[in-house]
C-alpha cells in the first residue's frame, strides 16, 4: 500500500492495489464468517436430537470456503450404523453444500450453468470475486444441486392464481450430443442407423394481457417459465401440466397449446390440455408447405416462390382444406401423385389447427418462436457446442438449474433447497 502512494502511479499499479485492497479486505471478512457459523454450529449441536439408531461419535472439522475465503468448521458427526450413513447437523442446518457456504454454492450453479462452461466459470469467479473453485469442483456442485433442481422442476404444486385471459403452454424437443455409452443400442439418424443425440423436451408457459394497435397479440413482459427433461413425452406431459396449473391454468379463461404437428406432441397435449385450443405452429406449416409445392413442381422450379407465398395467404384465411384439395386434383393421374399425397398428410391429419385465420381473429399467437427460442437459448447454447458429450444425468441436472434461472425462480428455488437441507435435522419423519 505505501509502494502505491510512494511510487509511480499507471495502470498496472492501480490493479494490484484493488487487488491487495480486496484481499485485505476478504480476511477479516472470512473470519467474521467462520466465527458467526461455527457459533450456528454449536447451537445447532447443542439442540439436535439424535435419531433412532444414531449415535454421536464426537467433533469433525471441515475446511468450509465462502465468498471470502476459507475457514475450518468444527461439528458434531453422527452416524447411524443400520443404514451404513452419517450425518452433520450442523452441515444442514447451516445449508451447506458440501464444504461450500449457500451463498457460494448458488454462485457456483449460476456460473456452472451459464453457457461458457466449466473452465470459463472457474476463471470469471477468480477474476470476478476472487474465489478460487476448480473446474471440477464447480462441475460437482452443480451435478450435486441440479439433480434435486429436476425434481423441484417435476414436483407437484399447489394451483396457482392468473388474471391474465389467456395462457400460452408450448413444448419442442431437441436433441442433445452424448457419450457413446448412452447411446448404446439406440436407434438414430445416421447413415448406419445408429444415434448421436439423445431428445431432450422443453416446455414453456406464457401470458397475454393485450394485443397492439393492429390486433396483434403481445407476450406478457417476464411471463415465460420453462421446464425441461429426458424423459418420453408421456412422462413429459404431466410435468408440463404441473407447471401450468402452477401458473395459474386453472382459473384462465382459454389456453392454447402451441406445437408443431408431430404426433407425439399431439397426444401429449390431447392428454395433458384436453380442452385447450391447440394450434400448429404456422412457420412449421410453411415448411412442410414447401415440401408440398417441391413434390408438385419439382425442386428448383422458378415457380415455386410465388406458389409458397399463395399456400401462406391461404392458410391465414382458413384455405388449409382447400389447398389440400387443389394440390389432390392438380396431380391427379400424375407420377407424382402418391409423392404429393405423402407431403399432404401433415396437413389433412391438422386441419382443425390449421385454422389461422380464426386464431389471429380472436388475437392468438400462431407461431411457437417463445420456445424454439428457448430450445436455442436454454439448451443448445450451453449443451450442443462444439465437441461437447454429455452423460443424460449430467446434461439434465445443468438444464434443470438452466430452466430455473430462466424463469426468474433462482430465489424460490434455493429458499426450498435451505429448507430441504434442514428438514434432515426433523426426527419426526422417523418416528410416524
Amino acid at each position: 500500500m505505501a509502494k502505491f502512494l510512494v511510487g509511480p502511479i499507471d495502470g498496472q499499479s492501480v490493479q494490484q492495489l484493488e487487488g491487495l485492497v480486496r484481499t485485505l479486505i476478504f480476511k477479516p471478512a472470512t473470519s467474521l464468517v467462520g466465527y458467526l457459523l461455527q457459533e450456528a454450529a454449536n447451537k445447532l449441536d447443542a439442540s439436535y436430537q439424535a435419531k433412532l439408531g444414531e449415535s454421536c461419535k464426537g467433533k469433525a472439522s471441515i475446511l468450509t470456503q465462502c465468498l471470502f475465503g476459507s475457514f475450518t468448521l468444527e461439528r458434531n458427526y453422527y452416524y447411524h450404523g443400520g443404514k451404513g450413513q452419517g450425518h452433520y447437523p450442523a452441515d444442514a442446518g447451516l445449508g451447506l453444500e458440501g464444504s461450500y457456504t449457500p451463498a457460494l454454492a448458488r454462485l457456483i450453479c449460476l456460473e456452472g450453468a451459464d453457457e461458457t462452461g466449466y473452465e470459463k466459470a472457474e476463471e470469471h469467479l477468480l477474476q470476478t470475486g476472487g474465489i478460487g473453485v476448480s473446474a471440477r469442483q464447480i462441475q460437482r456442485v452443480v451435478q450435486r444441486v441440479g439433480e434435486p433442481a429436476q425434481q423441484w422442476q417435476e414436483r407437484e404444486g399447489m394451483t396457482g392464481h392468473s388474471d391474465a385471459p389467456v395462457m400460452y403452454v408450448s413444448a419442442d424437443g431437441t436433441g442433445v450430443p452424448m457419450r457413446r455409452e448412452e447411446l448404446v443400442g439406440r436407434a438414430g439418424k445416421q447413415a448406419d442407423g445408429s444415434a448421436k443425440t439423445r431428445q431432450a423436451y422443453l416446455g414453456c408457459v406464457f401470458t397475454q394481457h393485450k394485443r397492439d394497435e393492429k390486433g396483434c397479440p403481445i407476450r406478457d413482459n417476464d411471463s415465460t417459465t420453462y421446464v425441461s427433461s429426458f424423459e418420453g413425452i408421456h412422462d413429459f406431459g404431466p410435468c408440463l401440466r404441473r407447471e401450468a396449473l402452477r401458473r395459474g391454468m386453472a382459473n384462465v379463461p382459454e389456453v392454447v397449446v402451441l406445437i408443431d404437428g408431430a404426433v407425439g406432441l399431439e397426444c401429449m397435449a390431447t392428454e395433458n390440455f384436453k380442452d385447450a385450443v391447440q394450434i400448429v405452429d404456422f412457420f412449421h406449416a410453411m415448411e412442410h408447405a414447401t415440401e408440398v409445392v417441391e413434390a408438385i413442381l419439382g425442386k428448383g422450379n422458378p415457380e415455386s416462390k410465388k406458389r409458397q407465398k399463395h399456400w401462406a395467404k391461404r392458410l391465414l384465411k382458413n384455405g388449409v382444406q382447400g389447398l389440400i384439395d387443389q394440390a389432390r386434383k392438380e396431380c391427379q393421374g400424375k407420377p407424382q401423385a402418391d409423392a404429393v399425397e405423402e407431403k399432404l398428410g401433415y396437413f389433412i391429419n391438422n386441419v382443425d389447427r390449421m385454422q389461422y385465420g380464426t386464431f389471429r381473429e380472436k388475437g392468438y399467437f400462431i407461431g411457437s418462436g417463445v420456445v424454439e427460442a428457448g430450445c436455442k437459448t436454454v439448451i443448445g447454447s450451453r449443451c450442443k457446442q462444439s465437441g461437447m458429450r454429455w452423460s443424460e444425468q449430467g446434461a439434465e441436472n445443468i438444464l434443470a438449474l438452466r430452466c430455473i434461472h430462466a424463469s426468474r425462480r433462482t430465489d424460490e428455488f434455493w429458499k426450498h433447497r435451505l429448507n430441504a437441507h434442514a428438514a434432515l435435522n426433523d426426527p419426526l419423519p422417523l418416528a410416524a
